[in-house]
């Protein structure tokens, strides 16, 4: 016979799922359903047509303006952000790491720092950046690149904190410098990890950039926002085609050029 669960786990697992239950019962109380609108079914069917016929001739015409155009400045934003971030966030990234010999409260204070710029959402940091340098792609890659920093520098400290010491002890023993430390065993362990963690982020980055435009930090957002608002359902299926074929482009590039990191 199994032994019987002790009465200790059994009232622990009732109270998890009644506070589970009360969560959902609470999260559904709050969500106010003033009903379907009349027209729903009109929308939907607009909205349909729209997306299953898009607008190709807004691919490409040559002023700018266009769907290439956009994803390319789109893909730009995502780039020059990823990249800011990925050098600015090093030194967060080692402050926050615990390392040996390092004392803690510098490590909590690198940790509260990265934690604080991860608060903001890029589309916030995108409209404080409007007000501080305009609107346009400029403000995007300063929002792309902050709210990074805070992400890399994470993921950054993470990746140090698991740095085998073998090699750096070998080092040591052998009267190798600090320098020679930092060259022959601690940056090669490191930068693939920061390599592949840095495309990761590009890939989001590129996520983030196509929404950005939504209020005016450049990019695809902004002619999305418009074909909405003017209930352009050919051109706004032409715009979510183009970002799905983008991402899933940079996708499969990057995981590829990871595989070959690992």
């Amino acid at each position: 016979m199994l032994p019987a669960k002790p009465k200790k786990n059994i009232l622990r697992n009732v109270i998890i799922i009644a506070l589970v239950v009360i969560i959902y019962v609470w999260a559904f109380t709050g969500i106010e359903f003033s009903g379907i609108k009349d027209n729903a079914a009109q929308l939907l069917s607009a909205m349909g047509d729209g997306l299953f016929h898009p607008d190709w001739s807004y691919v490409y015409t040559g002023d700018g303006e266009d769907l290439i155009s956009l994803m390319i400045q789109t893909i730009a934003i995502a780039f020059l952000g990823t990249m800011i971030s990925s050098v600015l966030s090093i030194p967060f990234a080692f402050l926050a790491a615990n390392m040996h010999h390092k004392p803690q409260f510098t490590t909590k204070i690198g940790k509260f720092i990265l934690t604080l710029i991860r608060t903001f959402p890029e589309i916030v940091l995108a409209v404080l950046f409007i007000k501080v340098v305009g609107a346009g792609p400029f403000a995007g890659v300063l929002a792309v690149g902050l709210h990074s920093i805070g992400m890399l520098g994470k993921l950054y400290s993470e990746a140090i904190e698991e740095i085998d010491y073998g090699p750096i002890e070998a080092i040591r023993s052998a009267g190798g410098s600090s320098f020679d430390v930092f060259r022959y065993a601690t940056m090669p362990q490191l930068v693939p990890e920061f390599i592949s963690y840095t495309l990761y982020r590009f890939e989001v980055s590129v996520r983030s950039a196509s929404i950005l435009g939504l209020v005016g930090a450049g990019g695809i957002g902004t002619p999305l926002i418009f074909a909405i608002n003017g209930r352009s359902w050919d051109r706004v299926g032409i715009i979510l085609l183009g970002i799905v074929v983008t991402v899933t482009i940079i996708d499969f590039i990057s995981g590829k050029i990871r595989a070959k990191l690992a």
